[in-house]
């Protein structure tokens, strides 16, 4: 049975305008891992923001499976729970029960064959009821040793593939630990889905914030003929988390710092600011551009890693006037850990616009606070008449594009401070999201899976894309899995380790997180 969401009147954030509007066609969506902390938080509260704001097709319904045993209703009330919990909205429990009503449930291992048949069973009936092949799309929601597995059983089980509509697979990160198992992951996936049927998501890209770069660059004539190493000194991205590990120890020692965050976020935060504007605003278009930028970077060797990165851990700390633990104290991480809980890198883009200009990396747990910024920092003017005494004097003007905690985007620029003396000082010119617009964006899932359902792959990384991005982390991984510790460390709270400084050049200094 089709849930009773209908599409609504006009709604009030005009963020979401054209996203509700677009068509989708009936979909039944499958999440494996339904019961996890990710379609909890994140996947069930993003589909039923979707059901309150018209967006979902009309028919629209929902299969969960995981390893737990329960029945459908149970899953139902759990998921309803989950999006009265977590939702960025108050959720209407007409909307609610509505987008609940035909849930189904599956429950057994990945690799057990009754998973799969009970599945198709579901997944007929929906369609007998609809009276037509509904498309599908499968989320892999689940911890990355699983995907091979699944997407196996799925080609097995000829689910791959459904006639008269659309199949689609939707992997979470990460895609691979390595460059070598990136590779094999895409090889396996491959040979049951086709490319233009897979999604592999960076939630990153969803954010409005990551798709205004773009915007920003491409849409405003003040910013664009700029761009470039003629007048842009230095490029920072910094991804800074102010929580610790937590309960997260048996995933985040084995991936650390740089494969959880700078594999794949922060080089797409890279590629959106140095891409060159594609010739049409389409999928493949906007990626090939993305790959060319990975494609240009000068890649790290075993003899350049020391150079161009800097990894550390948090020892024990305040945060936010709270006691923190050190990574090593934390329950199940080992004793003697080189897991990084910091990387810092410095990377080039060797190609004509970008030539010479630095782009820094850093992302850290357990530092002075949250945010998620890209930092452009232009070249200074050549004229220092303005210093005098009282005067901050003229510093470079720097673009600010923030993602977390607060969406917006600000510039720096110089003026002059009230007086009868020339006395200058920066100041910012900003621009808020929620300000502007009077409403917060949509979450960043939200967007990415209606795209998903529409078969719009432009938020989506590409297979050459995840290779490339992992040719420039391949060798650093390598590096510092082969070099042993102790690792440098910071307090908790803290900027970060001091060693990070060594990558700056030209006497530049980090931006204050």
């Amino acid at each position: 049975m089709a849930t009773d969401v209908k599409l609504g009147e006009t709604p009030d954030n005009p963020l979401i305008e054209g996203l509700e509007r677009l068509p989708v066609h009936g979909t039944t969506l499958v999440i494996f891992g339904a019961t996890g902390d990710l379609a909890r938080r994140k996947l069930l509260p993003a589909i039923y923001n979707l059901a309150h704001e018209g967006a979902l097709p009309e028919r629209f319904n929902l299969v969960g499976s995981s390893r737990s045993e329960m029945d459908h209703e149970e899953f139902a009330a759990q998921a309803a729970e989950a999006i009265r919990q977590f939702s960025r909205r108050e959720p209407d429990e007409t909307v609610l029960k509505g987008l609940l009503a035909s849930v189904r449930y599956v429950g057994g291992t990945f690799d057990e064959d009754s998973v799969y048949e009970q599945l198709s069973t579901h997944l007929d009936a929906y369609d007998e009821t609809a009276g037509q092949p509904l498309n599908r799309a499968f989320y892999l929601s689940t911890a990355p040793e699983f995907f091979p597995v699944i997407i196996g059983q799925l080609g097995k089980h000829k689910l791959n593939r459904h006639e008269h509509a659309e199949v689609r697979a939707i992997i979470e990160k990460p895609f691979g630990t390595t460059l070598a198992e990136a590779k094999a992951l895409n090889r396996h996936v491959l040979s049951v889905f086709k490319e233009r049927q897979l999604f592999r998501i960076d939630h990153y890209l969803g954010k409005e914030t990551v798709q205004n770069v773009m915007a920003f660059r491409f849409a405003n004539g003040l910013f664009e003929p700029v761009w470039n190493r003629n007048y842009i000194d230095r490029v920072e991205i910094t991804a800074a988390e102010d929580l610790s590990i937590g309960t997260r120890a048996g995933y985040y020692d084995h991936a650390g710092a740089l494969r959880d965050l700078v594999q794949n976020h922060m080089l797409q935060l890279l590629c959106n600011v140095a891409m060159e504007p594609p010739v049409h605003f389409e999928a493949d278009e906007i990626r090939d551009e993305k790959v060319k930028v990975l494609r240009s970077v000068i890649k790290p060797t075993e003899a350049t890693v020391d150079d161009i990165a800097v990894r550390a851990q948090y020892t024990a700390g305040t945060v936010g006037g709270e006691d923190v633990r050190g990574y090593l104290e934390e329950d199940g991480v080992p004793s003697d850990s080189n897991t990084e809980t910091y990387a810092a890198i410095r990377l080039e883009i060797d190609n004509w616009r970008w030539a010479g200009v630095p782009f820094y990396l850093r992302t850290g747990k357990s530092l002075a606070r949250k945010v998620t910024e890209i930092a452009i920092t232009l070249k200074p003017v050549p004229h220092l008449a303005f210093a005098q005494d009282g005067s901050v004097g003229v510093r470079p003007n720097q673009l600010i594009l923030t993602m977390q905690p607060n969406e917006g985007v600000s510039l720096s620029l110089g003026a002059k401070i009230p007086g009868t003396r020339m006395r200058i000082r920066p100041v910012n010119m900003e621009f808020l999201y929620g300000t502007s617009f009077m409403s917060q964006s949509p979450e960043a899932y939200e967007r990415l899976i209606l795209d998903a359902m529409r078969g719009d792959a432009t938020l989506f990384t590409r297979n050459d894309e995840v290779e490339a991005q992992w040719e420039i982390c391949d060798p650093i991984v390598s590096k510092w899995e082969a070099t042993p510790g102790p690792l440098p460390t910071y307090e908790a709270g803290t900027q970060g380790p001091a060693e990070a400084s060594k990558l700056l050049e030209d006497g530049a200094e980090w931006r204050a997180i």
